[in-house]
């Protein structure tokens, strides 16, 4: 069974990606579902009417558990899955067999710190957003979409205790930027590599899926530029670690400053900065991110001509001495 589809066609690998993520998220969605109800001694249909109020403790509960199970069967699952069943080295094939630098992974922190005012200043041009006239209808379902989603994640962040940020930095900021690395960066673009044959057409397609996916409309802009950071870090290091890292930072950056705010142990809402017209912080973020960026680049060019050089010595002394 193993790599039994290693020599399929990126469309063929494409679409069993799909398949299968989608079985496993379905699986596991349900599976959630049956504990939540067995866990709380509550009946489905009982269940289905808690989750219309999510404010409710009870409800909150069940919507992390959910929550938490579906990333899992999602994100994190089916990656291994479609790596055991594309190569005959999945870790390889996944990109987490190669070590990162530690200068690399500290420069890959600070750009995501950064980059926050840009990030941020761009989701405010993609909210103040407007589609034309005849597409109202569109717009109003999105704009509710948004709300929707909106109202449910500061649900999630309404953090009271220590033991609510610790939980949060789990569902929130560990399990998406292991899973989505792993399905996004270690899988989907790397198909996307192989159908396109070039590295730009795979980062820049993989970030609008990555981006589409969170079905979150406006913030579509910045989570797609994101995503392209991301995809350059896995492009230029060749490890998974580098994006997986900078995607925990940012995620985790966000929950820390949110708790931090709720409980006046900070003045910064991680929500505004970067929102307001300040040109020129946002002109430093910008320049700090490029050349930051820059320095990535080139770090880890150097050290892939280092390795290729160090292998190429140890072939010409091996065959020397046979």
């Amino acid at each position: 069974m193993k790599a039994i589809w290693a020599g399929n066609t990126p469309y063929s690998k494409f679409l069993i990606t799909v398949g299968i993520i989608l079985v496993s998220a379905v699986f596991f969605t349900l599976l959630s579902t049956i504990l939540a109800t067995v866990f709380y001694g509550v009946s489905m249909i009982e269940l289905q009417q808690m989750m219309q109020d999510p404010s409710q403790p009870a409800t909150l509960s069940i919507l992390k558990l959910v929550q938490t199970f579906s990333a899992i069967g999602t994100f994190i699952i089916p990656p291994f899955i479609l790596a055991w069943l594309f190569s005959e080295r999945p870790l390889e094939y996944l990109s987490l067999d190669h070590k990162t630098q530690k200068t690399s992974l500290l420069i890959a922190t600070i750009i995501m710190v950064a980059s926050t005012p840009l990030v941020n200043f761009l989701g405010e041009l993609n909210t103040n957003m407007h589609l034309p006239e005849f597409l109202k209808g569109v717009e109003d379902w999105m704009r509710d979409s948004e709300n929707k989603a909106a109202e449910l994640t500061k649900v999630f962040l309404d953090m009271k205790t220590p033991g609510d940020l610790i939980f949060n930095l789990f569902m929130i900021a560990l399990l998406p930027a292991l899973g989505e690395e792993l399905v996004f960066r270690g899988v989907v673009q790397k198909i996307f590599h192989q159908w396109s044959r070039n590295a730009h057409v795979a980062v820049w397609t993989t970030a609008v899926l990555f981006s589409a996916m969170h079905m979150q409309f406006y913030g579509f802009l910045p989570r797609m530029l994101l995503g392209a950071m991301l995809g350059y870090m896995l492009v230029w290091s060749g490890s998974l670690w580098l994006p997986i890292l900078a995607h925990f930072i940012n995620n985790a950056a966000a929950v820390v400053f949110t708790y931090l705010f709720q409980h006046d142990l900070t003045s910064i809402n991680p929500d505004e900065v970067g929102t307001e017209s300040d040109f020129i912080g946002l002109g430093v973020s910008l320049v700090i991110t490029v050349l930051l960026f820059l320095m990535l680049y080139r770090r880890e060019l150097a050290n892939r001509r280092a390795v290729e050089m160090s292998r190429t010595i140890a072939g010409e002394n091996g065959r020397a001495s046979f």
